[in-house]
Order: C-alpha cells, then structure tokens, then sequence
C-alpha cells in the first residue's frame, strides 16, 4: 500500500503483526513509524518500544533477535520493534521468520531509505508493505489537500499547486508551511494563492527554477532580483552557472523528444509541470536559439573548469549569450 493509505489501513483493519516501511520520502517513513506506534496504543514506550539498527543483525546476532521477538510487553497490550536500515538475504529472512509468530504481542516495523536493495520486501508474502517513496505532483496535491484539512484549513488547487512547488515537494517542508498557516489563518482559514505567495518561504530549488525561467524568458530585471537573492543565499558562481546550463540542457533534449509530459518528464527526471513551462520556453525561444544556447553554456563551463576563464567571467559571459546574444569571451575565441 502506498503511504497515504496506511491510515485508513489501520483504523479498518486494525494491526498486522509486520510491516515494511521503505521508500526515499524520509517524512513518510518517519510517520508511518508513528501511525503504527499511534495503533499500538502504547502507555510505557521507555518499555515497549525497541529500536535495532539492521547492520548489526547477523549470524549468531540474528538469530538471538528473533528468539527476543518473543519477550512479552510490560504494562501493555502490545510491544513495538523497530529495524532500521535491515536488508536480510534469504537465509537471513527465514532466520528471522524463524521464532517470529504472528500470534505474538509483538509488531515488527522494518524501515529502510533502500540504501541497499538486497532483499524485494515487496515479494514477501509474511510483511505488510508500506510504499514510502517521493509521489507524484497528484497524489502529493491530494495528500496536502488531505493534510491541509486535518489542520481546519481549505486550500483552493493553485494554492495547492504552488506550495508544492515552493517547497520542492518535500512533505516535511509542506507540513511545517501548513503548521505556520493554521496559526496564521486559525480554525477554518483559507488558503489562496496569494497566501502561500505572501507567506511560504520558496524553496532553494524553486528560487533557481524562477531564475532560469527569467533567463529563457528574457527578463533582465527578475533575473538579477533573484541573482542577488541566491547569492546572498550562499550560491557561488559556479552554482549559478550550473543551474543555467542545466536548465537550457533541458530545453535543448525537450526540443528533440516527442511524447506527453509525463512521459518525458519520467526519462528526464523532470516534474511534468516543468516540461509544461519548458515547452512553452521552446515555443517562444525557438528550437534552434535553444540548442544554441545549451551548447554556448556548456563551452564556458568546460573553459571555466579548464582555467581558462574565472568562474565570475564564465557566469557573465553567459548572462551576456542569453540576454545580448553574444559573449565577449566566445567573440575572443572566434
């Protein structure tokens, strides 16, 4: 089941005896630990909650746990244990299983960021699966909508839209935005596009995302408002830089692919939302202007690393190829 559904999961159908939470959303994991510990009931945690680290649970180790999976909870109905991080081969899992029993008061929660992926959770049979990884815009916008309404708040669709793009579609990001706009807006309150406009601070990411749409937009004035801003944020040269060839090597692959935004958003890494915008950079730049000024960031960028150029000559000859059509530098070359 995905993670958005665990809620449900539990309050219909009550408790299973294990569970796999896996997945790259860390929020997810995180709060899934907490529903199940939530369902658990627990009044003596310092007792009944135990957490393992997966890595030190081998061989002989291995087997001692299952044998302590066992141990009856004190002052509680039930007893929860945790595995952080635990990739068990076959032989291991059926170690595990071993002296496991569904019977018992004990519920297991394995959870793994799947730093490794020697063992298919998935394909197990004795685990509940719990889907924790980073979702799509949709189920993201509805999970907030959900989210939003637990904290008495109503969000209009492109404040639901917009937030998720300030943040990044970080949901612990999200949930602290919402935490600050309940105490804001109180019981029943009103998200609309400009409140998330006026207070959700815009992500790092979605800073140089507005400032490489200024720049194949052409406008000069955003762009060096949000220059400054990223600078005094802590981004050098080279990062601008980066960003910019990035965002015109997008442009430049986007203009040669064919297919629905979501289909190359999946093979380019890219949110459909921002294959969307980029089309529509396309449209206005040109396919031509746009390969053309990929291939023009990435000679400054290949010549700054080579020492040819310092990174603030390389980031202003650049600027000058978008908003003048020429660099200084390159013209030198020629």
């Amino acid at each position: 089941m995905k993670f958005v559904q665990l809620a449900k999961h539990l309050k219909e159908e009550g408790l299973r005896p294990l569970y796999v939470a896996e997945g790259a959303e860390a929020y997810f994991r995180d709060h899934a630990v907490l529903q199940i510990r939530a369902a658990c009931n627990l009044t003596q945690p310092l007792l009944n909650d135990v957490r393992y680290e997966g890595e030190t649970l081998k061989g002989d180790r291995l087997r001692e746990f299952a044998a302590e999976l066992a141990t009856l909870p004190l002052f509680d109905e039930r007893r929860l244990v945790r595995i952080y991080e635990f990739y068990p081969s076959d032989r291991d899992w059926e170690t595990f299983l071993g002296a496991f029993s569904a019977a018992s008061a004990t519920v297991v929660v394995i959870v793994n960021a799947l730093t490794k992926k020697t063992a298919d959770f998935k394909k197990r049979k004795e685990a509940t699966y719990v889907d924790c990884a980073k979702e799509g815009e949709e189920m993201l916008a509805k999970w907030l909508y959900k989210a939003a309404g637990r904290k008495g708040l109503t969000m209009d669709g492109d404040a639901v839209s917009l937030m998720l793009r300030y943040t990044d579609y970080d949901a612990a990001r999200m949930t602290l935005e919402l935490e600050k706009l309940a105490l804001l807006l109180g019981a029943d309150g009103r998200v609309r596009r400009e409140t998330i406009e006026a207070y959700v601070a815009k992500d790092v990411k979605y800073r140089a995302y507005e400032l490489s749409q200024a720049a194949s937009g052409g406008n000069r004035i955003a762009f060096f408002t949000i220059l400054h801003d990223l600078r005094e944020k802590g981004f050098d040269e080279n990062d601008v830089l980066s960003t910019l060839l990035s965002h015109f090597r997008s442009l430049a692959e986007i203009a040669d692919m064919g297919g629905s935004d979501e289909v190359i958003g999946k093979s380019l890494g890219l949110h459909p939302y921002a294959v969307k915008k980029n089309r529509e950079t396309i449209m206005r730049l040109g396919k031509e202007r746009a390969r053309s000024l990929y291939l023009r960031l990435y000679a400054l960028s290949a010549d700054m690393k080579s020492g040819l150029y310092t990174k603030s000559g390389a980031l202003y000859g650049a600027i000058c190829e978008i908003f003048f059509g020429e660099s200084p530098q390159t013209s030198k070359r020629a």
